[in-house]
């Protein structure tokens, strides 16, 4: 359902959460290993979610990727629309230009029901919340674990 680079953002800014609640920085080298991705792959991903301020990161000896209060109200859905724009949840599945509500094609109101059920599921949680499950061991991270 995700791409790629979703997939690996979403792995690795949970695992950066993670961490944070514990009061860490993290490096780019650190998340990969932990999240199972490609190191420059991820410090890309990682650098442009900076960029649009779903994380934060520091310079320095101490410096690291981190997340903290002003992190706390995306989800999900935040992390997919930074990381693959908006393609997900909007425009015509058949490709059509002039498909909307009021000319829907053959498929429309059945893909919206499944759009908005994807948008509930992506907007229920905070990113933050997610992080919390992995840390008290209801959910994983890691399909090694």
């Amino acid at each position: 359902m995700f791409s790629k680079a979703t997939q690996y953002g979403i792995r690795s800014v949970i695992y950066i959460w993670k961490q944070s609640l514990n009061g860490n920085r993290v490096g780019a080298k650190e998340v990969a290993e932990h999240v199972d991705a490609p190191e420059p792959f991820t410090a890309k991903i990682l650098q442009d979610l900076v960029r649009k301020k779903i994380i934060g990161s520091m310079k320095g000896p101490t410096g690291g990727f981190y997340v903290g209060k002003e992190h706390e109200k995306f989800t999900l859905k935040d992390l997919v629309v930074a990381i693959d724009g908006t393609g997900l949840f909007e425009g015509c599945s058949l490709g059509l230009n002039q498909c909307s509500e009021v000319n829907p094609c053959p498929l429309h109101n059945e893909v919206k029901k499944v759009r908005d059920h994807i948008i509930h599921m992506l907007t229920a949680k905070s990113l933050k919340q997610l992080a919390e499950e992995v840390e008290s061991g209801e959910t994983v991270l890691s399909r090694f674990t």
